[in-house]
């Protein structure tokens, strides 16, 4: 999982804009972010939704609150699916490029942490600074 400025997935690759950065130096200013995730799928886990869930943890690892109208937590959530393709050795991991973007997100000075969550277990995480 990498914190980028901008990214797209298209045929099985990520196009990333602005990639692997952990600083901004931007607070209390709304910015951009999008997490671009490549996940390898087990061969015996294809072809059935797998949960996804990315959350925004401030540095105390509470959740990042998202205030206006309706104060709800900075997450997403969903599931993917991938198929087996015709010709495909058993036993072969399957990759699944996608993006989660969060636009306009404005955030005090201070240490933040994405986590993503697969099947209800935690996978990967990308910590940063806002300046």
């Amino acid at each position: 999982m990498l914190l980028c400025d901008a990214a797209e997935s298209s045929g099985g690759k990520l196009y990333i804009l602005g990639g692997g950065w952990s600083q901004v130096q931007t607070p209390n200013v709304p910015i951009n972010m999008v997490l671009a995730v490549k996940l390898s799928v087990p061969w015996d886990q294809a072809n059935r939704p797998i949960p996804v869930k990315a959350s925004l943890y401030d540095e105390d690892r509470h959740e990042v609150i998202r205030i206006g109208e309706d104060e709800v937590p900075v997450e997403v959530e969903g599931a993917i699916e991938t198929g087996r393709p015709p010709g495909l050795r058993p036993g072969t991991s399957l990759d699944v490029p996608f993006v989660l973007p969060f636009p306009g997100i404005a955030l005090e000075s201070g240490s933040y942490d994405w986590v993503l969550e697969v099947d209800g277990e935690v996978r990967a995480s990308a910590p940063f600074r806002v300046l």
